[in-house]
């Protein structure tokens, strides 16, 4: 089935369309006085110099389309009692999403200086792309948005996720032309295999074809009709168009387009809540073709703008210099009538406010929109239920990531309409499988006998799976954005996909710190496993464990990474992380069987704290150390507690201090992360002047970032991953990049001055063993027994 609304169809009636017409009027004066004007709003006085903003900014081109999809969704609201918010795509068009929630009073209402009346037109004219201002796209400044502008792909995956568990909700999704063409975007048409008709909400996508780009044209502006309706088609879209450049014809177009979308929108969720059978329907979209810039200039110094690519910025941009141009700019802006559409005071007209939904069903004041008003906390199990029994330290070991999975499957049947997780078909893989005991994997589509070897499809499932980081991350952050919790997993040298989404949520909620009318919401709790030292089959392609990198490089407001050497230590991590808000939580922790270090108790005390010293691996109590060891990850906490038995079993009167870091951001300073240690405990751990070895998970520059100011960091010599490595075993892989307990040794006997000249059959032994275990792994295509096999030996009493 295809649908097309035609100017055949007529719903609005004669006052309807001019009104209609007239707010929209309204809407674009003021996406064009945001971009030009910083006093003489209203044009009141024929427009002068002074009256121009010095340094022209802003987009004009996509703002009236904007602006077009918001008044008409403003009509359904109001004629249906729709709850909906908008999603603004198209990257900078803040214009054209500002001016209508100026207009509908949410503006006003959050920064009351911005006012309704003349004077409050100024403010905003002034305050748009200009210092202390705010932005030319959708910025969480804005009431009513969720959704960062500033870097295009995520409209569409943002909206499903805030239509998950909100049956009730519609969101109204622009997807720009020029950013239909990124990857995120054109893998986020599937989404609507995954909406749920009987629990979820409706996503109603309109497809914003203005033609061009900055100045390239759009790709699917430039393809057949009846090839963009195939591909829509293809993707299981119903999709309606609505094209040309006549407003009073477009208006039609578009009022009956959104008529139909809603019946059927209603009519599939009416028949699947009724029969209580979840399928999947083929929902509707929208694609509205509109000159870009449109109702703006036509042309300028002889060049075509309106319908061009000279639209989408500033279309008149010598306005100061060129007597023409700064004529033309009055004459466009005059175009728009504002003295039929304002008041006395300034204010829209009473009659054209009444076309503005009232309340909390206006776009901009949506609390969907403001998620943290929505969010109920989680009720979670008691992690400490789920303990692995640890008799003795570095002794036994277990699947770090599966009793994780046993609480999320517990946190998923005690929160079944607010907590989902999400992985790029990896649960399984990661070990969190016991989830699918109360909730499989989210399955409309087909379904063969096959599919029931394992598979765990499910048409009311909580899971969602799809090979796509970019999908699932939108998905997630649409979800927490509106006001509920999830969790993410997926391979650590995969989680680079979204390593710019990440930076872009990083940013939303870094601005939202300084917003108090923005309820603080869940935070995004990333699990990164499948590490880089745990890759022997997988090779080189699977080494990266950089993501903490770009973690690092975002506020500290926001920015929290763990890395938990143990199960128990996840399980503490993981409650924490899924109590807390206003963060994004990156817990890395490898999903394959590990030592088991800590029992509960001291897990829950050891990351309380974020680091520490372990006593029961230290050799230095009451004395000051000759060494100290620390570890920082899994495997690299493994082989620091074997270098330091190497070394008590050469040296047994060496005093070694053993530190483990839980917390990354306790090595930084407090002064630059609230997780930063004083110098005074920094200096208590690690010494002022005593050698330190620092063997950690990551690129082992990170902890030089981190520590450069600190005391001691002269001798602070960190090993990490290197970009060495292929197909190696564990062992040798660490041996390639010196992360291994034999280099670790051989580097402590290097640091420790009475050691040097002593320590050199030491050295030559350990060397040995180095080699011998590259032999053996290239004989047996696996690492000796005592290397995988190994325990911590304990402390010699003396």
């Amino acid at each position: 089935m295809t649908g097309t609304a035609t100017s055949l169809a007529q719903p609005l009636s004669p006052d309807e369309l001019a009104g209609i017409d007239a707010y929209w009027r309204a809407c674009n004066y003021l996406a064009a006085g945001m971009i030009y004007l910083r006093a003489n709003p209203l044009l009141r006085e024929p427009l002068a110099i002074e009256h121009i903003k010095q340094r022209l900014l802003g987009h004009w081109g996509a703002s009236p389309g904007l602006a077009f999809t918001y008044v008409h969704a403003n009509r359904l609201i109001r004629q249906h009692d729709l709850n909906a918010i908008f999603i603004a795509g198209p990257g900078h068009g803040a214009p054209g999403v500002l001016a209508p929630v100026y207009l509908e009073g949410s503006f006003s209402e959050v920064y009351p200086d911005i006012s309704e009346d003349e004077e409050g037109l100024t403010r905003l004219f002034r305050h748009f792309s200009f210092p202390g201002g705010f932005g030319s796209h959708c910025t969480p400044e804005l009431p009513g948005s969720i959704h960062e502008g500033g870097e295009l792909g995520y409209s569409l995956s943002h909206a499903f996720g805030a239509a998950f568990d909100n049956p009730d909700l519609v969101v109204v999704a622009t997807v720009g032309d020029g950013e239909a063409e990124t990857g995120p975007l054109a893998t986020a048409w599937h989404s609507n295999k995954f909406l749920h008709p009987i629990r979820d909400g409706a996503v109603l996508p309109v497809l914003q074809l203005n033609g061009y780009k900055i100045n390239n044209p759009a790709l699917l502006a430039r393809i057949p009709r009846d090839e963009l309706e195939q591909l829509m088609f293809g993707y299981g879209w119903t999709p309606f168009f609505v094209e040309g450049d006549d407003p009073a014809i477009m208006h039609q177009q578009m009022a009956a387009a959104m008529d139909e979308c809603l019946s059927l929108i209603r009519e599939y969720q009416q028949s699947a809540r009724s029969s209580g059978i979840a399928s999947r329907p083929r929902w509707p979209m929208i694609v509205l073709r509109s000159p870009k810039g449109w109702t703006g200039p036509a042309e300028v110094n002889g060049h075509r703008v309106e319908g061009s690519w000279r639209a989408h910025q500033v279309p008149l941009g010598d306005v100061q210099g060129n007597p023409e141009s700064f004529a033309q700019l009055e004459a466009w802006l005059r175009s728009y009538r504002p003295q039929e559409l304002f008041d006395d005071r300034g204010r829209l007209r009473d009659d054209l406010r009444q076309l503005a939904p009232q309340g909390k069903r206006r776009m901009g004041s949506n609390p969907h929109a403001n998620g943290g008003l929505l969010k109920r906390d989680l009720r979670l199990p008691d992690f400490r239920s789920y303990a692995v029994p640890v008799a003795e330290p570095g002794h036994g070991r277990a699947m770090n990531t599966r009793p994780l999975g046993a609480m999320l499957r517990d946190t998923m049947a005690r929160n079944m309409g607010n907590f989902r997780v999400f992985g790029p078909d990896e649960t399984t893989s990661n070990k969190l499988d016991a989830i699918y005991e109360v909730s499989g994997k989210l399955w409309l589509a087909e379904r063969r006998p096959e599919d029931d070897d394992g598979g765990e499809l499910d048409p009311d499932g909580r899971v969602l799976e799809m090979l796509s980081e970019h999908t699932l991350e939108g998905w997630l952050e649409g979800y927490v954005l509106t006001g509920r919790h999830g969790f993410f997993a997926t391979y650590e040298a995969f989680a680079h996909v979204i390593d710019s989404m990440y930076n872009q949520h990083a940013k939303w909620l870094d601005i939202c710190e300084s917003l108090p009318w923005r309820a603080p919401i869940a935070s995004i709790n990333l699990l990164i496993t499948s590490t880089v030292w745990r890759q022997d089959h997988n090779g080189f392609t699977h080494q990266d464990p950089g993501f903490i990198d770009i973690v690092v490089n975002k506020s500290p407001a926001v920015t929290r990474v763990y890395l938990p050497p143990d199960a128990n230590c996840l399980l503490s991590t993981a409650d924490h992380c899924l109590r807390s808000h206003n963060d994004i939580n990156v817990i890395v922790c490898d999903k394959q069987n590990h030592l088991q270090y800590l029992d509960m108790e001291s897990a829950i005390r050891h990351c309380t704290k974020g680091i520490g010293i372990w006593d029961w691996a230290s050799t230095d109590q009451g004395r000051e150390p000759d060494l100290v060891m620390a570890g920082c990850g899994d495997i690299a906490t493994q082989e620091a507690l074997a270098a330091t038995a190497l070394l008590l079993e050469q040296f047994p009167d060496l005093r070694v201090r053993f530190v483990n870091v839980v917390d990354l951001f306790r090595i930084a300073p407090a002064e630059e992360h609230p997780h930063g240690l004083s110098d005074r405990d920094f200096d208590s751990l690690f010494t002022m002047d005593r050698p330190v070895i620092f063997n950690f998970h990551g690129y082992p520059w990170l902890i030089h970032r981190l520590a450069y100011r600190r005391h001691n960091h002269r001798n602070l010599h960190v090993r990490g991953y290197k970009e060495k490595g292929s197909i190696n075993t564990p062992m040798e892989l660490a041996i390639e990049n010196n992360v291994d307990r034999f280099s670790l040794a051989i580097d402590a006997i290097d640091r420790v001055p009475r050691l040097q000249a002593s320590g050199a059959h030491a050295k030559e032994a350990l060397r040995n063993r180095q080699i011998d275990c590259r032999q053996y792994a290239h004989v047996h295509g696996v690492d000796m027994p005592e290397v995988s096999g190994w325990n911590w030996p304990g402390l010699r009493k003396s």
